[in-house]
C-alpha cells in the first residue's frame, strides 16, 4: 500500500471484504488478515500534482501517513480521510520548512567559510616592496570568484636578486586557491634557499607534478632582477611579459617558454635569456584574465592583447607609475566587460627608476 502511495502520490482507503481485495492491495495486507487501511502520502496535494505534470517527483517518495486495522467492525470513512490528508499537508510544510532552515544555515556556513577563505588568500598576497633599489614595482589582482588561482609575489633570492613572480593556477575557485597557496609558499622556499632561479622552478614542478590531479596545471614567470638592471627569465607555460623601452618609446617582446608546471615531472627549467633593463625601463606581467576580458553584451569579443598593448605604451609613455599603470590596464579591461569577468586578473609592472 505504501509504495503504491509513493508511486501514484494518491491516498488509499480501503475496506477489505475478501481475500481478493486483500492481495489486490497488496500481499502483506492478506499475510497479517487486516481489514482496513489508510494511507496518503507526505506531500501538499499541490506540489504532489505539479511534480505529476512535469515529470519530477516532487516531494513525492519523501514519505507517507499510514494506518491499519485487524478489527471487523472498523472501517475508515471520508471524514478521517481528510483529516489524515490535513495532517500530511502540515507534517509535510514542517518538514519543508526545516529542510528550508536547514539550507539556510548550510549556506550561511558556506558564505562564511569562503569569505574566511578569501580573507586569509588575501593576506598571503604579499605587501609592495617600497625600498628596492633602482626600482618600482607594483602587483595587483582580482578573483573571478571569492578566491583566486593566480598569485604574484616579490621575493628575495639566495643571490640577492629580486624574484618578481606571477602565476596562474587553471580554474578558479576554492581548489585552485589551495594550489595557488602551496605554489606560492613552496617557490617563495626554493627562492631562499637555491642558487639559481631556474633550479627552483625545477623544484617546484617536481612537488607540484606528485600532488596535482590530470589536468591541473600551473603557468609561472619568474623575473630575476639583479641590482645592476640584469634582469633573468624563466617562463614555464605563461604569458611572456612586455618590456617598454623608454628610449626608443616601443615595445620589446620576449617570447619562448617551457612547460607549465604539473605536466612534466621530470621537466629542467632553465634561465631562458638575460635582458638589461636601462633607466626608465618598464616590464609588464599579467595572467590570460585581462586580456580574455569578454565585452559586455558580446563574450565572442575580448578585450585582448592589442588593446593592452596599446593602453600599456600610452601609460609608459605619459610617465605613469607602476601603481598607476596596473590600475589603469584592470580598470581598462574591467569596463570593457562592464565588471564581468570570468577569470581572475592579475598583473604586475616593473620599472627601472635608476
Amino acid at each position: 500500500v505504501v509504495k503504491k502511495v509513493l508511486a501514484d502520490g494518491q491516498p488509499v482507503r480501503a475496506t477489505v471484504q475478501s481475500e481478493s481485495d486483500a492481495l489486490e492491495l497488496g500481499r502483506s495486507v492478506f499475510d497479517l488478515k487486516l481489514r482496513a487501511v489508510m494511507c496518503v502520502p507526505l506531500a501538499p496535494p499541490k506540489a504532489g500534482a505539479e511534480a505529476r505534470e512535469s515529470g519530477g517527483d516532487g516531494h513525492l517518495g519523501r514519505g507517507a501517513l499510514y494506518v491499519d486495522s485487524r478489527a471487523a467492525t472498523r472501517e475508515f470513512g471520508p471524514r478521517d480521510l481528510g483529516l489524515f490528508a490535513a495532517l500530511s499537508q502540515h507534517i509535510s510544510i514542517a518538514l519543508e520548512n526545516a529542510r528550508l532552515n536547514l539550507h539556510s544555515v548550510e549556506k550561511a556556513r558556506l558564505e562564511q567559510t569562503l569569505e574566511l577563505a578569501s580573507a586569509i588568500q588575501s593576506g598571503l598576497m604579499p605587501p609592495i616592496p617600497r625600498d628596492v633599489q633602482g626600482l618600482e614595482v607594483h602587483g595587483w589582482y582580482r578573483p573571478a570568484e571569492r578566491t583566486s588561482g593566480d598569485f604574484f609575489d616579490f621575493v628575495k633570492t639566495r643571490s640577492g636578486d629580486l624574484a618578481v613572480v606571477i602565476g596562474d593556477v587553471t580554474g578558479h575557485g576554492i581548489g585552485p586557491a589551495l594550489v595557488t597557496a602551496t605554489a606560492q609558499a613552496s617557490l617563495r622556499s626554493y627562492l631562499k634557499v637555491l642558487p639559481d632561479t631556474a633550479g627552483a622552478v625545477t623544484m617546484l614542478n617536481q612537488d607540484l607534478s606528485e600532488r596535482m590531479d590530470d589536468g591541473m596545471f600551473v603557468t609561472l614567470l619568474v623575473l630575476a632582477l639583479a641590482p645592476d638592471g640584469r634582469c633573468g627569465i624563466v617562463n614555464a607555460g605563461h604569458h611572456p611579459p612586455l618590456l617598454w623601452r623608454a628610449e626608443s618609446g616601443e615595445l620589446e617582446d620576449h617570447t619562448g617558454h617551457g612547460a607549465a608546471l604539473g605536466m612534466i615531472p621530470d621537466c629542467a627549467y632553465e634561465l631562458e635569456h638575460t635582458i638589461e633593463l636601462r633607466p626608465g625601463d618598464v616590464m609588464l606581467s599579467f595572467t590570460d584574465g585581462l586580456i580574455e576580458a569578454p565585452a559586455a553584451g558580446d563574450p565572442d569579443t575580448l578585450f585582448g592583447e592589442e588593446r593592452a598593448r596599446k593602453l600599456f605604451t600610452e601609460l609608459c609613455a605619459g610617465g605613469a607609475g607602476t601603481e598607476e599603470i596596473t590600475r589603469a590596464l584592470a580598470e581598462a579591461a574591467l569596463s570593457f566587460s562592464a565588471g564581468g569577468h570570468d577569470d581572475d586578473i592579475t598583473l604586475v609592472v616593473v620599472r627601472k627608476t635608476a
